[in-house]
């Protein structure tokens, strides 16, 4: 796959144990339905799937993993799935994703983003099996100072609104646990993933370009962006997960060299405003017309977001494959083929397979 060969991906993972939070969303059901294409023998933990379209629904995905209903909040019964399973690897995706909602609920976000975060840690923290954790933030980690250059890994971390600063706090409590805990297990590796903005099929969040987009082209009405000249690093989902598949084969070969925060983000080509991406999926669909409408009164939103990921290639071998267009051409033909009546299983299937080569 450029990267990490389809090959040794699958002689890694196959057989192994591995745990995912958050299995039930957009990014956790891909994640889950890549290690089970690899051979992966997959617990995932996470709230049921609020919608009957949801990805992991469409997949069929209950009846190919093992999964367990629970809240990340929960500590006991995160610590019995743990102790039930024995994972060997750890994929911490679970959390409250949306910028917006975390201005309407800041005390879920923060209890879910930062305790949870501590939860899976504190019910992993004696597991013997485990032998490496990828837990997922946010490229929104960083304080945001509206650089026109990528943040590094070693950039102050910070956030203005309540999702942001949850990001950079459950940063600051996995490299805690790593160096209270871990560090001293040198067979276990520990490190954090920072992603940039995430497109792919299968995601119905609200608030979020691409739902919105389909929505509103599916019932024929203008899409209504909010932020046309806000910039962010775009990327298809299948991008940072295979950052992170990545991530997790480095730390099985050398928990300590490759334990720490990388970023995971497109080229620079492909930072795209919103007005750019929109363009875009109106173009790939064939149809569809634009309002720009901005909102006086709107919760602040970060205008300018890049990220530097020179460690990702530079330490891990990785790098991104699909440019800008690509991903929205990819995107696009998902949901017009899931909309057309494809089966999803196939239709993420095949995705996959031609993401990696296969």
């Amino acid at each position: 796959m450029g990267n990490l060969e389809v090959n040794v991906l699958r002689q890694v993972f196959k057989g192994k144990k591995v745990l995912v939070t958050g299995d039930t969303g957009f990014k956790g059901s891909w994640l889950c339905l890549w290690l089970h294409e690899l051979g992966a023998e997959v617990l995932g933990f996470a709230l049921p799937p609020v919608n009957s379209d949801d990805h992991f629904n469409l997949l069929g995905l209950r009846s190919m993993i093992r999964h367990v209903d629970g809240d990340i909040s929960d500590l006991a019964k995160v610590r019995r799935a743990v102790d039930d399973f024995k994972p060997e690897i750890l994929f911490h995706l679970a959390a409250q994703a949306i910028v917006r909602v975390s201005y309407q609920d800041p005390k879920t976000t923060f209890d879910t983003n930062v305790g949870g975060t501590v939860n899976v840690l504190e019910a992993v923290r004696h597991c013997g099996s485990l032998k490496a954790i990828v837990d997922i933030t946010s490229d929104k980690c960083y304080f945001n100072n509206e650089w026109l250059w990528g943040y590094r890994e070693s950039d102050t971390l910070g956030g203005h609104d309540p999702y942001s600063a949850s990001k950079a706090a459950a940063e600051l409590v996995v490299a805690a646990y790593r160096d209270s805990f871990f560090q001293a297990r040198r067979n276990i590796g520990v490190a954090s993933a920072r992603a940039g903005n995430v497109i792919g099929g299968g995601d119905w969040a609200k608030d979020r370009i691409i739902p919105d987009c389909i929505r509103s082209l599916k019932g024929q009405a203008p899409i209504v962006i909010r932020n046309p000249q806000s910039t962010r690093p775009w990327q298809h989902v299948l991008e940072p997960l295979s950052g992170y598949l990545t991530l997790a084969v480095r730390l099985l070969e050398d928990p300590v060299k490759f334990a720490g925060a990388y970023n995971f983000g497109p080229a620079a080509g492909s930072i795209r405003t919103v007005k750019d991406v929109v363009d875009g999926v109106v173009a790939a669909w064939g149809s569809g017309s634009i309002n720009v409408c901005p909102e006086p009164n709107a919760p602040h939103e970060a205008g300018l977001l890049h990220l530097n990921c020179d460690k990702a290639y530079q330490v891990l071998g990785w790098s991104s494959r699909w440019d800008a267009d690509q991903t929205i051409r990819e995107t696009v033909a998902w949901y017009k083929e899931m909309l057309n009546g494809r089966a999803v299983l196939s239709l993420s299937r095949e995705q996959i397979n031609r993401y990696m080569g296969a």
